[in-house]
Protein backbone atom coordinates (compact mmCIF):
# COMPACT_ATOMS: atom_id res chain seq x y z
CA UNK A 1 0.00 0.00 0.00
CA UNK A 2 1.26 3.50 -0.60
CA UNK A 3 2.02 6.38 1.78
CA UNK A 4 1.41 9.81 1.36
CA UNK A 5 2.65 11.51 4.62
CA UNK A 6 4.03 14.20 3.00
CA UNK A 7 7.66 12.49 3.61
CA UNK A 8 8.95 11.27 0.09
CA UNK A 9 9.92 7.64 0.09
CA UNK A 10 14.07 8.50 -0.12
CA UNK A 11 13.86 10.64 2.62
CA UNK A 12 11.53 7.73 4.76
CA UNK A 13 14.50 5.17 3.76
CA UNK A 14 17.34 7.22 4.91
CA UNK A 15 14.94 7.81 8.27
CA UNK A 16 13.88 4.12 8.61
CA UNK A 17 17.53 2.87 8.00
CA UNK A 18 18.74 5.20 10.65
CA UNK A 19 15.73 4.28 13.48
CA UNK A 20 16.97 0.16 12.77
CA UNK A 21 20.28 1.41 13.80
CA UNK A 22 19.19 3.23 16.92
CA UNK A 23 16.60 -0.11 18.04
CA UNK A 24 19.83 -2.67 17.04
CA UNK A 25 21.72 -0.08 19.51
CA UNK A 26 19.12 0.31 22.11
CA UNK A 27 18.24 -3.71 22.21
CA UNK A 28 21.98 -4.28 21.99
CA UNK A 29 22.28 -1.98 25.37
CA UNK A 30 18.99 -3.19 27.16
CA UNK A 31 20.88 -6.27 26.95
CA UNK A 32 24.06 -5.38 28.26
CA UNK A 33 22.50 -3.47 30.52
CA UNK A 34 20.45 -6.35 31.73
CA UNK A 35 23.04 -8.69 31.65
CA UNK A 36 25.36 -6.15 34.05
CA UNK A 37 21.97 -5.72 36.53
CA UNK A 38 22.04 -9.76 37.09
CA UNK A 39 25.90 -9.98 37.31
CA UNK A 40 27.74 -6.60 39.21
CA UNK A 41 29.19 -7.37 42.47
CA UNK A 42 31.30 -5.10 44.85
CA UNK A 43 31.22 -2.50 47.23
CA UNK A 44 28.47 -0.72 45.13
CA UNK A 45 26.52 -4.19 44.27
CA UNK A 46 23.36 -2.07 45.31
CA UNK A 47 23.68 1.20 44.44
CA UNK A 48 24.62 -0.29 40.37
CA UNK A 49 22.00 -3.19 40.67
CA UNK A 50 19.57 -0.42 41.15
CA UNK A 51 20.88 2.25 38.79
CA UNK A 52 20.97 -0.90 35.73
CA UNK A 53 17.55 -1.64 36.57
CA UNK A 54 16.52 1.70 35.96
CA UNK A 55 18.40 2.20 32.82
CA UNK A 56 17.62 -1.58 31.44
CA UNK A 57 13.51 -0.67 32.25
CA UNK A 58 13.67 2.61 29.99
CA UNK A 59 15.63 0.93 27.41
CA UNK A 60 12.84 -1.75 27.02
CA UNK A 61 10.17 1.01 26.79
CA UNK A 62 12.28 2.70 24.04
CA UNK A 63 12.98 -0.36 21.74
CA UNK A 64 8.95 -0.07 21.83
CA UNK A 65 8.74 3.08 20.76
CA UNK A 66 11.81 2.89 17.81
CA UNK A 67 9.96 0.33 16.13
CA UNK A 68 6.81 1.54 16.21
CA UNK A 69 8.37 4.68 15.04
CA UNK A 70 9.56 2.72 12.36
CA UNK A 71 6.76 0.85 11.56
CA UNK A 72 4.71 3.73 11.56
CA UNK A 73 6.71 4.99 8.40
CA UNK A 74 5.89 2.28 6.30
CA UNK A 75 8.66 -0.49 7.08
CA UNK A 76 9.33 -3.36 9.01
CA UNK A 77 11.39 -2.84 11.95
CA UNK A 78 14.47 -5.49 12.70
CA UNK A 79 13.57 -7.97 15.03
CA UNK A 80 16.05 -10.31 15.14
CA UNK A 81 19.60 -11.03 17.13
CA UNK A 82 21.23 -11.61 13.56
CA UNK A 83 19.97 -8.15 12.32
CA UNK A 84 20.47 -6.47 15.64
CA UNK A 85 23.85 -7.79 15.42
CA UNK A 86 24.64 -6.40 11.82
CA UNK A 87 23.21 -2.98 12.25
CA UNK A 88 25.11 -1.82 15.52
CA UNK A 89 28.67 -1.17 16.68
CA UNK A 90 27.64 -2.02 20.12
CA UNK A 91 29.70 -5.03 21.32
CA UNK A 92 27.89 -7.84 22.90
CA UNK A 93 28.99 -8.76 26.30
CA UNK A 94 30.15 -12.33 26.52
CA UNK A 95 32.16 -11.82 30.02
CA UNK A 96 31.20 -10.80 33.21
CA UNK A 97 33.45 -7.83 33.81
CA UNK A 98 34.00 -5.92 37.20
CA UNK A 99 31.70 -3.30 38.05
CA UNK A 100 34.48 -0.35 37.02
CA UNK A 101 34.37 -1.88 33.63
CA UNK A 102 31.32 -2.28 33.53
CA UNK A 103 30.43 1.31 34.18
CA UNK A 104 33.24 2.02 31.22
CA UNK A 105 31.68 -0.89 28.86
CA UNK A 106 27.91 1.18 29.38
CA UNK A 107 29.46 4.90 29.02
CA UNK A 108 30.98 3.52 25.50
CA UNK A 109 27.71 1.89 24.64
CA UNK A 110 25.48 5.38 25.49
CA UNK A 111 28.05 7.58 23.82
CA UNK A 112 27.69 5.65 20.61
CA UNK A 113 24.05 5.80 20.58
CA UNK A 114 24.49 9.51 21.54
CA UNK A 115 26.53 9.86 17.99
CA UNK A 116 24.36 7.80 15.96
CA UNK A 117 21.05 9.91 16.84
CA UNK A 118 23.36 12.94 16.44
CA UNK A 119 24.46 11.82 13.17
CA UNK A 120 20.58 10.88 11.83
CA UNK A 121 19.07 14.00 13.53
CA UNK A 122 21.74 16.08 11.53
CA UNK A 123 20.78 15.09 8.54
CA UNK A 124 18.57 16.53 5.41
CA UNK A 125 15.74 13.77 5.50
CA UNK A 126 14.94 14.25 9.44
CA UNK A 127 14.29 17.79 8.33
CA UNK A 128 11.12 16.37 6.80
CA UNK A 129 10.01 14.34 9.96
CA UNK A 130 9.70 16.36 13.34
CA UNK A 131 8.33 12.84 14.78
CA UNK A 132 11.10 11.35 13.89
CA UNK A 133 13.22 14.22 15.20
CA UNK A 134 11.87 14.44 18.11
CA UNK A 135 12.31 11.06 18.98
CA UNK A 136 15.42 11.25 18.76
CA UNK A 137 16.00 14.27 20.60
CA UNK A 138 14.98 12.33 23.25
CA UNK A 139 16.68 9.09 22.92
CA UNK A 140 20.12 12.13 23.22
CA UNK A 141 18.50 13.51 25.99
CA UNK A 142 17.90 10.35 28.09
CA UNK A 143 21.66 8.56 26.81
CA UNK A 144 23.44 11.79 27.37
CA UNK A 145 22.02 11.82 30.96
CA UNK A 146 23.00 8.13 31.59
CA UNK A 147 26.42 8.92 30.27
CA UNK A 148 26.90 11.96 32.42
CA UNK A 149 25.92 9.52 35.44
CA UNK A 150 28.03 6.84 34.11
CA UNK A 151 31.12 9.48 34.20
CA UNK A 152 30.66 10.73 37.34
CA UNK A 153 30.49 7.31 39.14
CA UNK A 154 33.62 6.41 37.30
CA UNK A 155 35.54 9.84 39.00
Amino acid sequence: MSINIGIDSGNRTTIVNGLSRLLADTYTLYLKTHNYHWNVTGPMFTSLHTLFEQQYTELALAVDIIAERIRALGEFAPGSYQAFAALTEIKEETEVPDAEQMLRNLLDSHEVIIRHARELLQGEAIETDDVSADLLTQRMDFHEKNAWMLRSLLG
